[in-house]
Formats: C-alpha cells, structure tokens, sequence
C-alpha cells in the first residue's frame, strides 16, 4: 500500500502542530547522524522551535563546522 503525499500546509492546531514537529525533528537529527556516519560526512543541523528552543546536532563541534563553512564562503544551500 503507498501513502499519498501530505500536502505542505501549516496546521492548525497547536497541539498536533507540537507533536508533527516534535516528530519530524526526531527524524532530521537522526537523518543528520546517519548521513553524518555512513558517509564520513562533516554534518551540522540547527533547528529553533516556535518557542525558541534550540536543537542542534553537529558530526564535530557546531564552532568548527560553522567557521568551517564561513571560511569557505560559500553560501548555504537551503
């Protein structure tokens, strides 16, 4: 059985709202570790909640990689 797409919208409710993000968040730190590993990839993952919250992953140090990227001066690809 195939899922159908879920259509890109904002939701309403808050609290399903929390939980979808709350779950999708899990999800990309866990994607960021597994390309982080599998690839021998340098990885760093910065998210903020609505309530400004910060959760972060980072292969080495968050420092490092950010630096890292601003020396290169290549613009972050979104």
């Amino acid at each position: 059985m195939v899922r159908g797409k879920t259509q890109m919208k904002r939701i309403e409710n808050e609290t399903s709202r929390q939980v979808t993000f709350s779950k999708r968040r899990n999800g990309l730190l866990k994607k960021a570790f597994e390309l982080s590993v599998l690839c021998d990839a340098e990885v760093a993952l910065i998210i903020f909640s609505t309530r400004g919250r910060l959760y972060e992953f980072s292969s080495s140090t968050s420092r490092y990689v950010i630096t890292r990227q601003l020396v290169f001066q290549c613009p972050l690809l979104i």
